[in-house]
């Protein structure tokens, strides 16, 4: 194979890696907004503003709120810090660390237990329903807060995915370059053994 001819092979397969890298990267790039601008909207609908004052004072809460006090929550890091140090900090405090599933076990349990106490029934009834509200609006902001990482994890890849292509572009132009400074006359074969030497004069 001649040098020529390899410099073409490797500048064409470079054009190619280029392009493709590049178009990855409009769509990650696209892929980002779609979802960041999404999460955004679909917090800033819930109209919630992050806790403030008193209401954070708490030593299991602050280090992670205080940051956001006031805000109103739009952005996924927000609504983890929300789901995980406030909302569930709340919970526990109320169940006394018990979960959804065992308040409402022991709920159903006493409900059918004829000898219960009506007033710790309808108390158990009620830490069981605000449990329930409590995990539906955790779940819902987490599911945000993984999109939201999502579009980040997307907007990285965009940038290596940019970045990479604009590399390709420049090896592959300098790789055109080289390619064009290399006279017909000069080429060489490469890959198998050497040039074969001029043939002695004869007479």
């Amino acid at each position: 194979m001649r040098r020529r001819t390899l410099d073409t092979l490797l500048t064409a397969a470079g054009f190619i890696v280029a392009t493709v890298l590049l178009v990855a990267g409009g769509l990650l790039t696209w892929a980002s907004n779609f979802v960041t601008d999404n999460v955004h909207s679909q917090l800033a609908d819930q109209k919630i503003t992050m806790p403030s004052g008193k209401a954070i004072e708490d030593p299991l809460i602050k280090p992670y709120l205080a940051q956001y006090a006031g805000q109103q929550l739009t952005t996924g890091a927000q609504a983890k810090a929300y789901a995980d140090h406030y909302i569930l900090v709340h919970m526990n405090k109320a169940s006394g660390g018990k979960t959804y599933e065992e308040v409402s076990g022991q709920f159903i349990a006493m409900s059918q237990d004829k000898t219960a106490d009506a007033a710790t029934v309808a108390q158990l009834g009620q830490l069981r329903q605000t449990l329930f509200m409590g995990n539906t609006l955790r779940g819902l902001l987490l599911n945000a807060y993984a999109f939201g990482t999502m579009g980040v994890i997307a907007l990285w890849g965009a940038v290596a995915a940019l970045v990479g292509s604009g590399l390709m572009f420049l090896l592959s132009f300098l790789g055109l370059w080289h390619r064009r400074t290399v006279p017909v006359e000069e080429e060489v074969r490469i890959g198998v053994g050497h040039a074969a030497a001029p043939a002695p004069a004869v007479g």
